[in-house]
Formats: structure tokens, C-alpha cells, sequence
């Protein structure tokens, strides 16, 4: 058993379970936190025994006397901050959201600083929802350092919690590292339009048509992959407050579906036609390089292969639900 005792904020998302299954199976200690109490994703990636392996805690990250008692209690060394709301419900609660994604994240550093020493590393998530439109950033691979312009209330409040991050290290020196995903995709990604990519998956798995909303340039994400920089950079020892893109397949979405389609000539993806998303997808990841060295990277084809085999696996035992096709 390692030393270490992580502690994963938004457990129960994609990315979250994701963590949850290379920490289980590195045989490190975890505290799994999250509002929700059935870990239906993790039930996805990990058996009844790994599970058992878990500490799930009940945890609003808008409690700041519940996130101290609870890094303090557990005896964090690592935290993986992924708690947070996504774009459309933060258009629907624009106050709920500032306080889950913009206080939240604050009271988890604060968290972070009166226990360092004891804490050792933070990784938070970011997006590229910090970036404006790509017709800003002419020059390619977009770096890390480029001006930010969000244009949604999520952009805006990811862009504070980087600024927040600035502040503890120029004040209080507690160091961290927040990550900008594009579009993440595997098993357990489920809501959202980017999460279109993981259902043309899940689609083909069950032998079904899907189309996916969007076309264009996209930066694509394999969600083990992910965790594991996630995981990566909490332990990095880096000093200071680094946000960084993320970049990995860099494909057009007509492409993917193609390389889809060839490997499963049965497939039935369609892509809508000149509806690009909103973000530059050439990106600069040479400042995670700096911080993690070799950043891991499931090449494509093998991703979209373990993808496609892990959801036949669920269908064929019942364990997923096919109803999200229809989102």
C-alpha cells in the first residue's frame, strides 16, 4: 500500500472515475468525494472489490468546514479537484454555479493551505472554456499563456479559479497545477454535446446509428488517459501555479468517424456538416511536458478499440444505459 492518500473532488464524473480505477489499481489509498452517493460511473470501470477498496465521502465543496474536516480527517497528502458544474447548468443557476466552481475551488485550497506540509500536491481542472473563439489565437499551437477570453459563465469561472491559483502561490506559496481538457471521451462520459465522441462509441458498441452535433478541428482526450495526468500532476512537486492545455489527437470529427467506420465497417455515424465548436483544437501542451515530462497518450486506434470493447462488455451485462443515445 502506497504512503499516499488521495482525495478525488466530483468522484462520481468521467474523469473522476476514471482516477478513481488508476489509483485503485496502483493500490493507493482514496477518498472519493462527491454530492451523489451511488457511484454509477465508477461501478462502470471498477468491480464490487475495487469499489470496497474506496472511501466514498459525502462532500459540497461549497462547505468549507466540511472540505477542511474532511482533508484533515482523512489525512489528504493529494488532492484532484474535478468538482464543479457544467456550461448549461451554469447558464440555468448562474449563482449555484459560481459558488460550486468558483468557491468551491477556492475552499479547497484554502483547505490545501492550512494543511500543506501534510497535503503535498494539487491538480484542479481547468478548460478550454478559459480560450475564446479561434480566430483569436492566429498563431498555432496555441500556448498556454495566450489571452483569455471565455465566452460562457463556466469559461468565466474557470478563469478565476486559475486566478485563485495564482494568488495562493504569490501569497501563500501553495503550489498547483490546473489541466484545460477539450473533448474528453471513453466510458463514463455521458453528458454534455462533446460527450457526442464517447456515444458514437457506445453507438457502435450497440450496433446503433448516432450523429454526432458538431464537425470541424477538435483536440480529443481518452479519459484514462486524463486521469492519469491528473494524477501525474498532483504528485509532480511542481512549484508555482501552472494552468496548461492539453492536446493529445488533434483530428477533424469527420476523420475520427472515419477511422471509426474502418474499423467497424458497420458502424452508423453521421456528422452534422459545418458546425465547428467554439475553441482552437491546435494546442500547445510543452508547459505540461515541462511539468510531467512524457504525457500519457493511448494512440487513438487503441482507444477507440478498448472504448468500443469495454461498452460491449457493459451492454452485454446490462450495466449501461442506452437511453443517453437519445440526448
Amino acid at each position: 500500500m502506497s504512503h499516499e492518500t488521495f482525495m478525488v473532488t466530483g468522484a462520481m464524473g468521467c474523469i473522476g472515475a476514471w482516477t478513481l480505477r488508476n489509483l485503485v489499481h496502483e493500490d493507493v489509498r482514496v477518498v472519493a468525494t462527491d454530492l451523489a452517493t451511488d457511484p454509477v460511473r465508477p461501478r462502470l470501470l471498477l468491480s464490487e472489490e475495487e469499489l470496497a477498496r474506496v472511501t466514498f465521502v459525502r462532500l459540497d465543496v461549497t462547505d468549507l468546514k466540511q472540505v477542511r474536516a474532511t482533508v484533515e480527517e482523512h489525512g489528504v497528502t493529494h488532492i484532484v479537484h474535478l468538482a464543479g458544474l457544467q456550461v448549461p447548468f451554469c447558464r440555468a443557476n448562474p449563482s449555484l454555479g459560481a459558488q460550486v466552481n468558483v468557491v468551491g475551488t477556492v475552499n479547497i485550497f484554502e483547505a490545501a493551505r492550512h494543511n500543506w506540509g501534510q497535503v503535498q500536491g494539487l491538480a484542479y481542472a481547468s478548460s478550454l472554456a478559459v480560450l475564446g473563439p479561434g480566430h483569436l489565437y492566429p498563431e498555432t499551437p496555441v500556448k498556454d499563456d495566450v489571452p483569455l477570453h471565455p465566452e460562457t459563465l463556466y469559461g468565466v469561472y474557470k478563469q478565476a479559479n486559475e486566478g485563485t491559483a495564482r494568488i495562493y502561490w504569490q501569497d501563500w506559496q501553495i503550489p498547483s497545477v490546473g489541466l484545460r481538457p477539450y473533448i474528453v471521451y471513453g466510458v463514463g462520459r455521458d453528458q454534455g454535446m462533446t460527450s457526442d465522441i464517447a456515444k458514437a462509441l457506445l453507438a457502435v458498441a450497440a450496433g446503433r446509428p448516432f450523429h454526432i452535433r458538431f464537425s470541424g478541428p477538435v483536440a480529443l482526450q481518452y479519459a484514462d488517459d486524463v486521469a492519469r495526468i491528473f494524477i501525474a500532476c498532483a504528485r509532480s512537486g511542481y512549484q508555482g501555479a501552472a494552468a496548461c492545455n492539453l492536446r493529445n489527437d488533434v483530428v477533424q470529427v469527420a476523420d475520427f468517424v472515419a477511422r471509426v467506420q474502418e474499423r467497424y465497417p458497420q458502424a452508423q455515424l453521421t456528422v452534422a456538416e459545418d458546425s465547428p465548436l467554439p475553441f482552437p483544437a491546435d494546442l500547445d501542451d510543452s508547459g505540461l511536458r515541462g511539468i510531467i515530462g512524457s504525457v500519457p497518450h493511448t494512440p487513438l486506434d487503441q482507444a477507440i478499440d478498448a472504448t468500443v470493447t469495454h461498452f460491449r462488455t457493459l451492454i452485454a451485462a446490462g450495466q449501461i444505459d442506452l437511453g443517453q443515445l437519445e440526448n
